[in-house]
């Protein structure tokens, strides 16, 4: 039997088929806390601060806790962070479900913005804020007027997407984030337990690179289109949203508002343009 990565988890199930039963096992998507910690200073001097404790499938921490801060302003670009990594403990060991970002000096942080309750669900990142002023969008960058997107192009995104999705096809259990290029070719997916983690591991996949993400790309989602689905994207610079279920009103005002295009229920061959539908190409007659 193969080996089960970190996002899997083998359970005993009893598997019923009409009046027969017989035990045997499942692989299920593992769903753990993850909580992220900012380090100010260095030395005698450091102040470490708990930030938010997140549900989520492990792997790409480091991505998600960095995605994580750039989606919500605390960092804008990878020379904002010193170093993120798992926090040591006894033994020379570190705690898989810690992470410590430590930012650069100069790097100013609204903590009671950022204040939520005691932990973050893995279907809502939002939904721990202790205040709605707390989700507005802050320092949103310049959105590009590209890409120019065919309808042919988006409709094959569904099944490039489910053929990436390598523990998906191990536990149907969880949801997926791509970036996509004008043409639809997938350059980078990442799947999580929850949504909005999805698509911080895949932001954070850059940071953690020193990289930003690219221009005039789109980000394809699994689920439904959320406000903070694009509020991440539009911290991200990523003009172009499609989900594969629906927005929520909240998502299309925040879309419209600043420019982003946003599609939903994109499967079946077909979709809906939601907003900024001038980066909607017409097919050639």
């Amino acid at each position: 039997m193969p080996l089960l990565s970190p996002s899997v988890r083998e359970v005993p199930v009893v598997r019923v088929r009409g009046d027969d039963a017989e035990d045997s096992h499942d692989q299920l998507a593992t769903e753990e806390p993850l909580e992220i910690r900012l380090r100010f200073g260095a030395g005698r001097d450091a102040r470490v601060q708990r930030l938010a404790v997140t549900m989520r499938t492990p792997g790409d921490d480091l991505a998600l806790a960095l995605g994580f801060l750039h989606g919500e302003g605390v960092i804008r670009s990878p020379d904002d962070v010193i170093d993120v990594a798992h926090t040591p403990v006894q033994g020379g060991r570190r705690d898989p479900n810690i992470v410590v970002v430590t930012l650069a000096d100069g790097v100013r942080v609204n903590l009671s913005r950022l204040e939520r309750h005691v932990y973050t669900t893995s279907s809502c990142g939002v939904c721990g804020k202790a205040s709605l002023e707390a989700v507005a969008t802050v320092g949103a960058p310049a959105l590009p007027a590209g890409p120019s997107l065919l309808p042919a192009t988006i409709h094959g995104l569904p099944d490039a997407l489910r053929q990436h999705q390598a523990v998906f096809e191990q536990t149907g259990g969880l949801h997926a984030a791509a970036l996509f290029t004008e043409t639809g070719r997938l350059v980078r997916l990442r799947e999580d337990v929850g949504r909005h983690n999805a698509v911080d591991k895949l932001v954070g996949s850059f940071l953690t690179a020193g990289e930003s993400v690219p221009a005039e790309h789109g980000v394809l989602v699994s689920g439904r289109a959320s406000f903070e689905l694009v509020q991440k994207a539009l911290m991200a610079g990523v003009p172009v949203l499609a989900a594969v279920g629906a927005p929520s009103s909240l998502a299309v005002d925040l879309a419209d508002e600043h420019g982003v295009t946003l599609l939903g229920f994109v499967r079946d061959g077909r979709f809906n343009v939601y907003t900024g539908a001038a980066r909607i190409a017409e097919p050639e007659a």
